[in-house]
């Protein structure tokens, strides 16, 4: 297990996240990409707890969706099933959990102060945060040329990757308003959400 999480995880995190797994008794699985989510937690049908997350992930994404899959079980097992998936104790596990991580030795310094404001009020995935999302995609292994939906001019037209069509509206507060070209149907879009520029 030490040798496949220093493949995924900065090399400085791969003893504690060891040390957590063995202690909670998780089953930790990586998987291939799935499309709408990083990772996930279950208990299994025998009792046993498994934690998935994809390995696609780059190192820092994949060690926040540890943590954040870890601070599941730990919640549940604490507080027992009826707490919200992502409520209020969730979130102080999840701040306990990944406190000792945010450290220079772990994370870029470029990505230390985004990490502390997102932890004030950690949200039920590190994608709806804007700003952590697009600092941690540039660590991406196929970091190419990504477009997203913020940088999409007004009126534009852009695919997303089911291969549906949307034309970018106005913001509101946080998201962007984007009509489905072939139902109308206006749909909220994160500003970080990953697209392809068909025609401006």
């Amino acid at each position: 297990m030490d040798n496949v999480l220093r493949k995924y995880l900065p090399e400085r995190a791969v003893e504690s996240c060891l040390e957590l797994i063995q202690k909670t008794g998780a089953h930790l699985k990586i998987v291939n990409e799935r499309v709408t989510r990083h990772g996930d937690y279950r208990r299994m049908p025998n009792g046993k707890h498994q934690i998935t997350v994809n390995a696609n992930l780059n190192k820092y994404r994949f060690l926040i969706t540890l943590i954040h899959e870890l601070a599941h079980l730990v919640a549940f097992e604490k507080y027992g099933r009826s707490i919200k998936p992502h409520g209020a104790e969730w979130k102080r596990i999840f701040q306990y959990l990944m406190l000792p991580f945010i450290r220079p030795e772990i994370f870029p310094s470029q990505l230390l102060p985004l990490l502390a404001h997102h932890f004030k009020n950690p949200k039920a995935s590190s994608s709806t945060d804007a700003r952590l999302s697009i600092a941690l995609k540039q660590f991406d292994a196929q970091n190419t040329d990504k477009t997203y939906v913020f940088q999409v001019p007004l009126g534009s037209v852009f695919r997303i990757y089911n291969g549906k069509l949307y034309k970018r509206g106005n913001r509101r507060i946080k998201r962007y308003e984007c009509i489905e070209v072939a139902t109308g149907r206006m749909y909220l879009f994160q500003p970080n959400a990953e697209v392809e520029l068909i025609f401006e």
